[in-house]
């Protein structure tokens, strides 16, 4: 099973491939899974930056014959030449790509395209040409998607992983996609039979900023203070910026609170979720918070005002945020 079938396509039968989609890590990482696949074992795999090498450089590559083997793979990285953003000097080279398009059927090797853009020129014909003469493949993932996706994508790799060990996955990477298949590459090196536990994530993946941030709030909420203060302590001699600490704590108090006035609102969790467009997990630890609306929009001004002081100056030292912690 291809990682690509995970998501939409326009014609899977087609080899010649364009995956495009405004997460370069994401795209990377599908296009790599799909040039590994058995059917392309044979050919001779080039890859062709446009950006560092050139299209002159690009169409050598589509035009030239292989020296190693029938026909060649050619993996296209940063194709400008489908965005706006063409220089008028490269006119011959473009109309060179417009011939070798436009009789894609009659070429021998298979084409694949990252097109790291979120968006591309749809005025240009060249760039009408590539969407309609390969399988286009957009991977989106909505936050709400994230789990889903994920788990089909380690089946479809030949792992497996409990649904425990899923959920600290993801929870451990922020739900972001990009940290979460990072992670799950550290996780498939440390595993010997493929299957990833709930023990394996604790021990090889790290709290992330946010996780250790809602710790420190969960802690404050519990008035374990104690326990609040070290964890600040530990984020802050990591090097954390107060700054970013508290654009943390900001976001995650916007967002307890958001949920909080929904539901009272009358909106279902599941409603939630989709109107916020973030993980379901986030959802239901915000509707579990003990904290009231009122006190959730204090603690909110507060932390505003706490960086508009340290950014003007009013604050030099990080004794601050203890104190905010010690306000919870």
């Amino acid at each position: 099973m291809t990682l690509l079938s995970l998501f939409k396509n326009t014609n899977n039968n087609n080899p010649h491939t364009l995956i495009w989609g405004g997460d370069d890590f994401l795209n990377d990482y599908l296009a790599n899974s799909y040039i590994k696949e058995d059917q392309f074992k044979d050919l001779e795999h080039v890859s062709v930056d446009c950006e560092n090498d050139g299209l002159d450089e690009l169409i050598a590559s589509l035009t030239e014959s292989s020296l190693f083997s029938e026909n060649k793979l050619i993996l296209i990285k940063n194709p400008f030449f489908l965005t706006a953003k063409v220089p008028k000097k490269l006119k011959k080279q473009m109309d060179d790509l417009q011939k070798i398009f436009d009789n894609l059927n009659e070429l021998e090797d298979v084409v694949v395209i990252v097109a790291s853009y979120d968006k591309l020129d749809r005025r240009k014909k060249l760039t009408k040409t590539v969407l309609k003469q390969f399988n286009v493949v957009e991977p989106t993932i909505r936050s709400y998607e994230v789990g889903a996706v994920v788990k089909s994508l380690i089946k479809a790799e030949g792992y497996t992983i409990t649904q425990s060990a899923l959920q600290l996955l993801i929870e451990r990477s922020d739900q972001v996609i990009d940290t979460i298949l990072s992670n799950y590459q550290k996780l498939k090196m440390a595993t010997s039979d493929n299957k990833i536990t709930e023990k394996s994530v604790m021990q090889n993946v790290d709290l992330s900023l946010a996780q250790n941030i809602f710790a420190i709030l969960e802690a404050a909420l519990n008035k374990n203070y104690q326990e609040a203060i070290e964890r600040l302590d530990n984020q802050l001699r990591e090097g954390t910026n107060p700054i970013q600490l508290l654009a943390v704590f900001e976001n995650q108090l916007e967002l307890i609170l958001v949920v909080k006035i929904l539901a009272k609102r009358g909106r279902s969790e599941v409603q939630i979720v989709k109107e916020l467009g973030v993980h379901p997990y986030r959802v239901k630890l915000a509707l579990k918070n003990k904290l009231n609306v009122s006190k959730l929009e204090q603690l909110l001004q507060k932390a505003i005002q706490l960086e508009f002081n340290y950014k003007n100056g009013t604050y030099h030292e990080d004794n601050f945020l203890k104190l905010f912690v010690l306000s919870v």
